[in-house]
């Protein structure tokens, strides 16, 4: 716990990797991948659970045996190649919450096949997390210039012409005219619980426990995760650049409020 916030980590190590069979068990410096991050988890004082997401009882065992919790399993509707962190997330807060009878604060995603983090790297991105009132921060690498967009080229199928995957390839010369771009490293991802706004919804579906099926409230809480990923997908996809986040939330606070109020007469009608 830090700062009275209760933190959940979260490792997401599923079976079925098609690219490198059972990759989270394969060894790096002769310790299996999902074991290195329980090996880092046991370094950080601050963790209140860590545990494994996974489909597969040997990555289990060994997440086990490296200090990582393994209280449930992936259902197989989240063990696919096209399921996204998202929707693995939430499902692993609902059952941590479900089975420890309390809510996180936090949730921590740290992925095995980043063998080379660092306790100090997790540390980092949650303090920054807590200390910037973000709602989320992940840990980022920039990008080498060569794989810049407007330095990828295109190849036309009939002729073999070479073309500039964007026009305004054209234009660069040096690669000091290219703004500097960053990918996601997977070291760590600090994910806020209140980051959507969803706690009212959550614990409404939290409320429904003994009321409906247990497979319910999880379908629930995927469906929420879900929307909350289109949403997202659409608000960045289609506001204008550069991309001012405080200021969008608030044009559109007002109507989202207001929709909030009479949403059951709009889907009545």
């Amino acid at each position: 716990m830090i700062g009275g916030k209760r933190i959940l980590v979260v490792v997401p190590a599923r079976g079925g990797s098609k690219g490198i069979r059972l990759k989270n068990l394969r060894p790096v410096l002769g310790v299996a991948m999902v074991a290195r991050v329980g090996h880092v988890v046991g370094k950080l004082d601050n963790i209140d659970r860590a545990v494994v997401s996974t489909d597969h009882e040997e990555i289990a065992r060994v997440a086990e045996a490296s200090g990582l919790a393994a209280p449930f399993r992936r259902p197989e509707t989240l063990s696919g190649d096209r399921i996204g962190d998202l929707e693995v997330l939430t499902h692993a807060l609902g059952e941590m919450e479900r089975l420890d009878g309390l809510v996180y604060d936090i949730v921590v995603m740290l992925q095995p096949t980043s063998p080379l983090r660092k306790p100090e790297h997790v540390t980092a991105t949650v303090e920054m997390l807590l200390q910037g009132s973000w709602d989320a921060v992940w840990t980022v690498s920039e990008s080498d210039s060569k794989t810049h967009p407007l330095k990828q080229l295109t190849i036309e199928p009939d002729s073999g012409r070479l073309d500039t995957y964007d026009p305004a390839g054209k234009t660069i010369i040096a690669r000091q005219q290219l703004t500097p771009l960053f990918h996601r490293n997977g070291i760590a991802y600090a994910i806020t619980r209140d980051c959507y706004g969803l706690r009212p919804l959550w614990a409404a579906i939290e409320a429904l426990d003994n009321k409906v099926p247990a497979a319910v409230q999880i379908d629930l809480l995927l469906d929420v995760g879900r929307l909350v990923e289109r949403g997202t997908l659409w608000f960045l996809r289609n506001r204008p650049r550069p991309l001012d986040i405080a200021a969008a939330a608030a044009d559109f606070a007002p109507g989202i409020e207001t929709l909030g109020r009479h949403l059951k007469v709009v889907l009545s009608t």
